[in-house]
């Protein structure tokens, strides 16, 4: 069964003595039939010949569309299955929601100027109310569940889990109130395996897209259960062609000229499915060892005469908690000893999940929950690598989707007069000037905020930085902040304190002023002022 035995002459495998040189050393096989020689390849830079270790390792490479074409279907299926049964898979998706999508998400920043440069603060507080109008579940999804935050993080868990999102964009009646909403889509409807050479002009299909001839995706084909929208079939499905212009692709590209995403966590799936199935055969082992008490032997002429009636029946002994019981003569338990898991179990699961973070973009800490050992310097180190890796995901999303969804929904708002300022409808000839936003996704408290913020200020002082960028690196507006220092101060004085305290609870540092005079000042600023002045400023759009 196990193949033992002995082994004829025939099947003996010899080698020849390597030569003294720096060649491939050949192998002579020994078979029936005669001698057969092989030449090894050298795998390694330095000519040795590294042998079946590195056997498993493909020595031709593929296509980027043959390697998704034959992967794609597969690290999905099997990424999904680890979403739902895998404690480890579950946390690296919430941790990758929590972390570039956060709880405020991605906040708009409206930086629209006037002709003269200034900033227009009435069209930039229009165009914020707006959007924050706009975000809400009923207006931005067309199915009124998600509003664009929760939107975002499930398009996030989409890109880590499949590899890839897309939504389609949906304008006019069928949109909702704001004439502009998304509809999202599971990738899997696009078919990765359809596929067409040559469809005139130069137009082909790759993975359930279609190109032109330089590469450009002009549709989308998704299935559907309604064969009246479809003119096209494919492996007996029934398939919608959607122009491209409609569809939202996101992706990380991996490979050059990829055209599909493969899950975030593809390099660690087999880790994960291998340490799996380790802790269950680990708690089987550990559960059926823990619940056998022993066996019970008899010495030599001992024990109980069996009936045939009892002869397949077994012996059973119990033990009750706390009570000594006397064993008949001749009898002795003989216990089994339980030592699993044993010692290396707890090294060789952090190896693991070491290794499935690293493929991840996870720092282990993050990924494993596992503070134990871990001291200031090393986990300072490793949040700020792992903070830069969310970071770099939170521009990709803003340049493929959010930003892209802004412009789209902001021109039938323009038109339809939903964007107002004090009164003012910015027009929509503006537009273009309307575009200039700043995104701001959330960011992470300080590490060590003593000293953080010690660097910080000296930065400042030396110029090396301004109080602008340190307010955004907090993830702050820096003009928000302006407006509730001015706010502040001005309130203060309302209240008659005297400048000097005010300065002191601002800055920290007490002006060299009179207190008599600071409030004089105030009292004289607040009775000289117009009394048709107000807060409503300047704007290059008109009243309607």
């Amino acid at each position: 069964m196990f193949g033992f035995g002995k082994r004829s002459n025939a099947d003996v495998v010899t080698r020849a003595d390597p030569p003294m040189q720096a060649e491939p050393v050949p192998a002579v096989v020994g078979t029936t039939s005669g001698l057969r020689i092989r030449r090894t390849r050298s795998l390694s830079p330095g000519g040795r010949d590294l042998g079946p270790a590195v056997s498993f390792m493909s020595s031709t490479p593929i296509s980027t569309d043959a390697l998704i074409d034959r992967n794609q279907r597969v690290l999905v299926a099997q990424s999904r299955q680890q979403a739902t049964t895998n404690d480890y898979m579950k946390s690296f998706l919430r941790i990758a929601e929590r972390s570039i999508i956060g709880a405020n998400g991605i906040i708009l920043q409206a930086q629209s100027k006037l002709r003269d440069g200034k900033m227009d603060a009435n069209a930039n507080a229009a165009i914020e109310l707006w959007w924050d109008e706009w975000c809400r579940a009923e207006n931005c999804d067309v199915t009124g569940k998600r509003n664009f935050r929760r939107l975002c993080k499930a398009l996030v868990g989409s890109a880590a889990k499949d590899g890839e999102f897309i939504v389609r964009e949906v304008r006019g009646k069928d949109a909702g109130p704001m004439l502009y909403a998304l509809q999202v889509i599971d990738p899997q409807r696009c078919p990765v395996d359809y596929n067409v050479d040559s469809l005139g002009g130069g137009r082909f299909i790759r993975q359930g897209i279609e190109f032109n001839r330089a590469g450009r995706p002009l549709a989308y084909f998704f299935s559907t259960d309604n064969p009246s929208l479809s003119g096209y079939t494919h492996g007996g499905m029934s398939l919608e062609r959607v122009p491209a212009q409609q569809i939202i692709h996101g992706f990380i590209e991996d490979l050059l000229g990829q055209r599909r995403g493969l899950p975030w966590a593809a390099t660690a799936l087999w880790r994960l499915g291998m340490l799996d199935g380790f802790e269950k055969a680990a708690l089987k082992n550990a559960r059926s060892s823990a619940s056998l008490g022993g066996f019970i032997e008899w010495e030599a002429g001992e024990g109980p005469d069996i009936d045939d009636d009892l002869a397949d029946e077994e012996l059973v002994f119990e033990a009750e908690e706390g009570l000594y019981q006397e064993l008949p003569p001749g009898a002795r338990i003989k216990n089994v000893p339980s030592q699993y898991p044993t010692g290396e179990f707890t090294p060789f699961h952090k190896a693991m999940l070491r290794g499935a973070g690293a493929g991840m973009g996870v720092s282990y800490v993050s990924f494993a929950n596992d503070l134990e050992g871990v001291n200031f310097s090393s986990i300072r180190q490793g949040v700020l690598d792992e903070r830069d890796h969310w970071m770099d995901l939170q521009e990709w999303l803003i340049e493929v989707l959010v930003d892209r969804v802004y412009r789209a929904a902001l021109e039938p708002a323009l038109l339809m007069g939903k964007v107002v300022a004090n009164g003012v409808r910015l027009r929509p000839e503006n537009l273009s000037r309307h575009y200039a936003v700043r995104w701001q996704p959330r960011r992470w408290p300080w590490v060590d905020p003593t000293k953080d913020i010690a660097a910080e200020v000296t930065a400042k002082n030396n110029l090396l930085t301004s109080p602008s960028e340190i307010i955004q690196r907090r993830g702050g507006d820096p003009e928000t902040v302006w407006r509730s220092y001015a706010q502040d101060i001005q309130g203060m004085r309302d209240a008659q304190i005297p400048d000097e305290f005010i300065m002191a609870a601002v800055l920290g540092v007490a002006p060299a002023s009179n207190p008599k005079a600071g409030q004089a000042k105030s009292s004289a600023s607040s009775d000289d002022a117009p009394d048709d002045q107000s807060d409503k400023q300047e704007t290059d759009d008109v009243e309607e």
